[in-house]
């Protein structure tokens, strides 16, 4: 399985970015997309971006929003292809000067967790289970 990355924005309007990146040619793939999120395929089975109201984005992490217009910032994730692959990343990141950003999370049908490097830039690492996905 090659990796896949997606990039998390906060946006304030869900709707209007969708249709701003649908106007880019980027395609909505509507499996992951509701009011709070709308994820955009950048790059097939490679490159996404998920477009996340602010309320929900903020569900993700505890530290403070950036203001996009004034700072950037974002969650880079990267699929694995075990959960064993999710947790090898983490012990690696925190051998090499790095830190486990939050604890593991087991929704039965993907499995993550997450790693700060030593600048503070946070990785999320998930496994998808996709046979066990409800709906």
């Amino acid at each position: 399985m090659a990796r896949q990355i997606y990039v998390n924005l906060a946006v304030e309007n869900v709707q209007r970015s969708q249709e701003f990146y649908t106007a880019l040619g980027f395609r909505v793939e509507p499996k992951f997309t509701n009011e709070q999120a709308a994820s955009m395929v950048i790059e097939e089975n490679s490159i996404y971006v998920m477009l996340l109201g602010k309320e929900f984005f903020a569900t993700f992490t505890n530290r403070e929003l950036c203001d996009a217009t004034k700072a950037t910032e974002v969650l880079n994730c990267l699929s694995c292809e075990s959960r064993q692959e999710v947790d090898d990343l983490v012990a690696k990141a925190v051998a090499a000067g790095g830190s486990t950003f939050r604890p593991t999370q087991d929704l039965g049908f993907m499995y993550a967790h997450a790693f700060a490097d030593p600048d503070g830039h946070i990785w999320e690492l998930a496994f998808m289970d996709m046979s066990a996905m409800q709906g």
